[in-house]
C-alpha cells in the first residue's frame, strides 16, 4: 500500500465517529440513514464523514438509486495489517534478541557466583 494511501486511511480512522461507523459496518452493509441513527448530527455531516472514508478507500457506495448501501472495503484492512505486521515482526525480533542476551547474562552471573562459592569452600 503506498504511503499516501496509508496516510489517508489512518487519517480517516483518526476520527472516533468514523471509527464507530467502520465498527458498525463490520456487522454488515447499511444505508446512510441506518448509519446516521445513533449520531446527534445532521445527515449532511454523516455524508461528510462517509466521503472521507470513501476517499480513503475504507468504504464504498455503489452507484444507483437511493437508498444506497454503504459497504466496508476489507481489503484496505488487510493492507494495513500487512504494513503493521512488518513492524511487529521487527519489534519481536529485537525483543527475542534482548531476551537471549538477558538469559546469557543471567547464566554468566550464576556461573560466576557458583565459582566464587566454590573458592570460598
Amino acid at each position: 500500500m503506498p504511503a499516501d494511501t496509508l496516510t489517508r486511511v489512518f487519517s480517516a480512522l483518526a476520527d472516533p465517529t468514523r471509527r464507530d461507523m467502520v465498527a458498525r459496518l463490520s456487522g454488515g452493509d447499511a444505508t446512510v440513514n441506518q448509519l446516521a441513527e445513533p449520531y446527534r448530527m445532521s445527515l449532511q455531516a454523516v455524508y461528510k464523514h462517509l466521503k472521507v472514508l470513501e476517499d480513503a478507500g475504507v468504504v464504498s457506495r455503489p452507484p444507483g438509486p437511493q437508498p444506497r448501501m454503504v459497504r466496508l472495503e476489507t481489503e484496505v484492512f488487510d493492507e494495513m495489517d500487512a504494513w503493521i505486521e512488518q513492524y511487529r515482526r521487527r519489534a519481536e525480533e529485537r525483543y527475542s534478541r534482548l531476551d537471549a542476551l538477558l538469559a546469557e547474562t543471567k547464566t554468566a552471573q550464576t556461573d560466576e557466583s557458583e565459582d566464587s562459592n566454590d573458592r570460598e569452600d
